[in-house]
């Protein structure tokens, strides 16, 4: 688990940066542009989800409740990433042919969506603050 988790935390971080540069691209209606960044974005938060899917497949009998905690936790945060991605890329469709309403309806979804996945990060934070023995410090997103 633990080698795993640079991999994983690179995969969100690199994801959480590329939809906020869609969502910046999409302000300055460089629609094309931020439809690759929601994708890109897409495609890492993905793979640390499947890789956090994987984990949580192989967990043994010796992995305590607190980690299993944590994972699902995590699991659910780039769930929520996911879904405020694909409505960012339904917005941004919307945005290119001018139904702008309809895109503004998808992009405060997507913000919704992504509020949530912080709500889910903050829990993931706090479970670690409050078992900080149980972790360690490259075991940390």
């Amino acid at each position: 688990m633990n080698k795993a988790m640079p991999d994983i935390n690179n995969g969100i971080v690199d994801g959480d940066n590329e939809y906020n540069e869609a969502v910046e691209l999409v302000n300055n209606k460089n629609f094309y542009k931020s439809m690759e960044k929601a994708e890109s974005a897409g495609d890492n938060y993905n793979k640390s989800k499947n890789r956090l899917l994987e984990i949580r497949g192989n967990f043994s009998s010796e992995v305590n409740s607190v980690h299993k905690d944590y994972i699902n936790t995590l699991i659910d945060e780039v769930e929520y990433k996911l879904k405020a991605v694909d409505l960012l890329k339904e917005a941004i469709e919307c945005f290119e042919v001018n139904s702008n309403y309809t895109g503004s309806n998808y992009g405060f979804e997507a913000n919704d969506a992504m509020n949530q996945a912080v709500e889910y990060q903050n829990q993931r934070d706090m479970i670690v603050r409050d078992n900080q023995n149980l972790f360690k410090q490259s075991f940390g997103i």
